[in-house]
């Protein structure tokens, strides 16, 4: 199912917020979130404007996932997450998108979803370390998912 007649009020459509834009594919991109306290928080963006996955064809849903897959992989080996989230919610933004949110232990809302209340201040020193150890992981990001 399009959606064509939200397309002009969706958020992800109208900006696609470049400038925190990583990688881009011809039908999607991969973006940081830019939420404060979570600086491991990525967002995997479909560029047509569907809302379910269950709109994309058979390979477009493959393609998807695997995306999602590689991401969270390469998280992984690079950032070393106690855990990673995928959520694909939608509820506010009806426009198919993934996060792949990195979480540790000494994150503030560990081990509760990054959309819950806080349960503790976050380490500063931590935070400043994974902050740091980001471009390396988004430049394996960049050479994964490079398009030829």
């Amino acid at each position: 199912m399009n959606l064509p007649s939200d397309r002009g009020n969706c958020p992800l459509c109208a900006t696609p917020h470049a400038t925190s834009v990583v990688v881009q594919g011809p039908r999607w991109r991969l973006q940081r979130a830019e939420e404060a306290g979570f600086p491991a928080f990525y967002r995997l963006v479909w560029q047509a404007h569907v809302a379910e996955m269950s709109d994309l064809s058979a390979p477009e849903r493959q393609e998807c996932m695997e995306l999602v897959n590689l991401v969270e992989a390469l998280m992984r080996s690079h950032l070393r997450p106690d855990k990673v989230n995928l959520a694909s919610l939608g509820n506010m933004v009806p426009h198919l998108h993934w996060h792949v949110i990195g979480r540790f232990a000494w994150d503030s809302h560990f081990p509760s979803p990054v959309w819950c209340p806080a349960q503790r201040t976050t380490d500063a020193a931590r935070l400043a370390d994974l902050q740091a150890r980001l471009p390396a992981f988004e430049q394996a990001l960049t050479q994964a998912l490079a398009i030829g």
